[in-house]
């Protein structure tokens, strides 16, 4: 089974301002002749680290990195203003152009893999290979699938379920709109509880087994802030594509070679997706992980992806 690589420090480091206010951080590791590649990290507002550099041969891949709007090293933190899908598929532009890059391979979980599919539509010619984990389609019933009282995940884990509805006195109806209001709102208490127990509904079911700390990881209020705020703002908006969009539109990204990872217990983002998405991309692979769930430091996930970066390089030479 293949494992992360040492770990390995950025090329450089930037902040490079898109507009709107925004400061987004990119970094480049890796062989600077390599393979380019851009990693889209999850949440949204999750942000990258230093485990993602771990997945690519630094003699073989280009890897650019960077922090969406609002998250991780990105300035503003957690800043919701022109923060939407369209912004951050010309973002990813933006950083592309500005790098000298003609063509990349774009690498995404969860929801990186939303917005790898959103961009690659967008932008199929600067597009030249994807691979995807944990696949999330921004569709009703995926949101419901996270959200709701009666289906999905409150009916694997009804207790953390009970948890998650605290802040809105224990009530699912109009959970998002109500959550967003919460998360948004002026009252500096009331946001942060709000935050941490959105972020840790979600941090309880990433793992097949969570790790002991699950609880304390995922109540980091930076952390917290940002993915709470972000997933929330998006969900509310419903990722600001269209119903379906995303399978609607596969054709035009079917000639691109393409890797889709899931676990088969993945409790975020269910199998159905992956297999709906394999469906209208017939060329695609896709690579089922047993006895996984959604994080992609589970060594099937990890085996999984390093692997799947293996097949897309020897596809590309």
């Amino acid at each position: 089974m293949r494992e992360l690589l040492p770990e390995i420090g950025p090329n450089w480091q930037q902040w490079l301002p898109v507009g709107d206010g925004h400061e987004l951080y990119v970094e480049e590791v890796g062989n600077p002749d390599g393979l380019p590649v851009v990693v889209l990290h999850g949440g949204p507002g999750a942000g990258c680290n230093e485990a993602m550099r771990r997945f690519f041969d630094p003699q073989r891949f280009r890897v650019i990195l960077f922090d969406q709007r609002g998250a991780g090293r990105s300035r503003p933190h957690a800043s919701l203003v022109e923060n939407n899908t369209p912004k951050l598929i010309a973002d990813i532009e933006l950083i592309r152009s500005q790098l000298g890059i003609k063509q990349w391979l774009v690498f995404g979980g969860s929801w990186g893999s939303t917005l790898a599919l959103a961009y690659a539509q967008a932008h199929p010619q600067a597009v030249t290979g994807l691979v995807l984990r944990g696949i999330f389609l921004a569709r009703e019933q995926d949101y419901d699938w996270m959200t709701a009282p009666d289906q999905g995940c409150s009916q694997v884990y009804p207790d953390h379920y009970q948890d998650f509805l605290a802040p809105l006195g224990g009530d699912s109806r109009d959970l998002i709109p109500r959550y967003y209001q919460l998360l948004t709102s002026d009252n500096e208490l009331e946001r942060m509880q709000a935050a941490k127990a959105w972020t840790l509904w979600e941090g309880r079911m990433v793992n097949l087994v969570p790790p002991s700390r699950v609880d304390e990881l995922y109540t980091d209020p930076s952390l917290a802030l940002s993915v709470g705020r972000m997933e929330c703002h998006y969900f509310a908006h419903r990722c600001f594509l269209e119903e379906g969009q995303l399978l609607k539109d596969a054709a035009k990204i079917a000639h691109i070679p393409t890797v889709i990872v899931h676990g088969r217990y993945d409790m975020v983002c269910k199998l159905e997706n992956a297999t709906s998405l394999a469906a209208v991309l017939p060329q695609a692979q896709l690579w089922i992980v047993p006895a996984a769930g959604h994080s992609a430091m589970e060594p099937g996930i990890t085996d999984g992806l390093i692997k799947a970066l293996d097949w897309v390089w020897e596809r590309l030479q």
